[in-house]
């Protein structure tokens, strides 16, 4: 399955051609710091019409404050304020919800406070996948890169995953995709009734829209480098530990056939990493050849993994790849396994 992102022949934009008009729609809440940073890389995309809607989600810090002055700025920019009801607490689905009904436009793209595009191309990448009978525009995020193993890892796990949605999506069964970089049609979202099926879960905006909402036919892919979009990984095991906790808490709901699928990947991994020590304990006089089986399933990956990762700007982890696989299926596993024993996780 993954050969098929490995494969895949990246697109090249057309010389000419209509450009759709797009709404780009963040969600913020506390990320002033987020903001000045990242916010005019996206609003000086160079493409002809859009609009960036900010939904400022109940900040306590100044972020009113500093959309105020960049409302002034740029032209392009909508702001929306929300208030904390005394008892009613809202979660994320609620403001994208808000900011998709403020949208002036059907071609909705998304993408978080934190993140930042590769270029300013990224929206002429995105605007130029929805042909004709595409509603749903899976991009790529992947983290920028920092010392230390926990950054490798959860560069890895975002490389992984992405490998995974990307693969099936180009092979009419996507699943799932990644809220900072990501667009569908209004269209679609309310022919679908929005979230209201999963608006008990916390998490979910992105993944579980995708799973629901997506068919055969009405999904793309876009990955092109100058479409990529760059986000803030954790710092901390614990906030990496919370943020898997609330990717898990939402892929509970995914449909039947996925979860088989997605179980499918991790137990497979785990039992062949298992089954190998088995026989190395119980059979040490035929260890090379349960070497020789590990070495065969090995180079395989690295072929194909090589070629996803330069696509997917992450091959300097090539090297590491022995270890980081199989603490990644371990980690999968133990986290999922958790995760069933744990409540809702909210969004901030």
């Amino acid at each position: 399955m993954y050969r098929k992102i490995a494969a895949y022949k990246i697109q090249v934009l057309p010389e000419k051609e209509e450009m759709l008009p797009l709404s780009v729609i963040i969600c913020a809440r506390n990320e002033e710091e987020n903001l000045k940073q990242f916010l005019p890389s996206i609003l000086l995309q160079r493409y002809p019409e859009f609009e960036v809607i900010v939904v400022n989600d109940c900040s306590v810090d100044d972020s009113e404050w500093l959309l105020k002055k960049y409302a002034e700025q740029y032209t392009n920019l909508q702001v929306i304020n929300l208030k904390e009801h005394p008892r009613y607490k809202h979660g994320k689905k609620f403001a994208v919800t808000i900011g998709i009904k403020a949208a002036k436009h059907e071609h909705l793209v998304f993408t978080d406070a934190d993140c930042q595009p590769q270029s300013d191309n990224w929206l002429t990448y995105i605007g130029h996948t929805f042909t004709t009978g595409v509603e749903i525009v899976l991009g790529y995020s992947p983290y920028i890169k920092q010392p230390g193993f926990l950054n490798r890892f959860i560069r890895f796990e975002a490389f992984h995953t992405a490998m995974s949605y990307l693969s099936y999506a180009l092979k009419n069964r996507a699943y799932m995709g990644v809220g900072r970089n990501m667009a569908y049609t209004k269209k679609l979202f309310f022919k679908g009734k929005g979230f209201a099926n999963h608006m008990h879960i916390a998490s979910g905006d992105d993944d579980l829209f995708v799973n629901q909402n997506a068919s055969a036919d009405n999904t793309a892919i876009c990955i092109h480098p100058d479409a990529h979009v760059w986000s803030i990984p954790k710092q901390r095991y614990a906030d990496y530990y919370i943020q898997k906790l609330r990717h898990y808490s939402a892929s509970k709901a995914y449909k039947a056939d996925h979860k088989r699928m997605l179980a499918n990947q991790i137990v497979s991994a785990v039992a062949f990493y298992c089954l190998l020590l088995a026989c190395f304990l119980i059979y040490p006089l035929y260890w090379k050849y349960f070497l020789a089986v590990y070495l065969l399933r090995l180079i395989v990956q690295l072929i194909i993994y090589r070629a996803a990762m330069k696509k997917l700007r992450v091959l300097d982890l090539f090297v590491f790849l022995p270890i980081l696989d199989i603490v990644y299926y371990f980690y999968s596993c133990f986290s999922g396994f958790l995760s069933l024993f744990k409540g809702n996780v909210g969004w901030k």
